[in-house]
């Protein structure tokens, strides 16, 4: 990878993750969030100031290591241990049935095999645990999905392989989950072709 992809990129998605705008809906993809917890892309911690009390650890995938470092404040002052536990979503280095509760937040959208890695998140979780998943992706708009895709390749290659056509909660169901909750809307005050939102908490049976 390249000084972009390995130092500028992660800079940038730690200002843009971290705008306040986000709160509320990372606070509601963090609810019900409980025991050990998996967080696939785990960037710069930003979800962590919104981990319930139920939270006992967290097990961090993140590949970036300036992301990482970026994080060392919010993991510092998390009340619960975080542990960076493995760099790539789809090979999580945990045995099976290792978590109870799993979250991923703007992360589904740019892993290369995301049902691959949703597998994976499906053995490290015990049966019966929950995935709590917040992204942006396809539209149900068909005006707004026509500037989507004609942004695609540009998203791609500004933001490290992000794709604003994912449709999150198909691959989340191909991975074998169960979507038991979903809200799909436009985040306030972003364009809607990038800010049409997948939040929902699925099962694994």
């Amino acid at each position: 990878m390249g000084v972009y992809q390995q130092q500028v990129l992660p800079r940038l998605i730690n200002v843009l993750c971290g705008m306040e705008v986000a709160g509320p809906y990372r606070a509601r993809a963090c609810a019900g969030l409980h025991g050990r917890v998996l967080e696939i892309g785990f960037g710069s911690g930003h979800n962590v100031p919104f981990y319930p009390a139920a939270v006992t650890a967290v097990h961090a995938i993140e590949p970036s290591d300036v992301a990482w470092k970026l994080a060392a404040e919010r993991v510092a002052a998390s009340p619960v241990p975080v542990e960076r536990s493995g760099l790539d979503g789809q090979s999580v280095p945990l045995p099976d049935n290792t978590c109870d509760t799993a979250l991923s937040t703007y992360t589904l959208c740019t892993i290369p095999d995301v049902v691959a890695a949703l597998k994976e998140v499906r053995r490290v979780l015990q049966p019966g645990g929950t995935l709590h998943f917040l992204d942006h992706g396809l539209a149900e708009d068909g005006k707004v999905q026509r500037w989507q895709h004609r942004l695609d390749p540009l998203q791609g290659r500004v933001f490290g392989g992000c794709r604003l056509t994912r449709q999150i909660a198909d691959v989340v169901t191909e991975a074998g989950f169960v979507i038991r909750e979903l809200d799909r809307f436009y985040e306030k005050g972003a364009p809607k072709s990038l800010g049409a939102d997948y939040l929902g908490v699925a099962v694994s049976p």
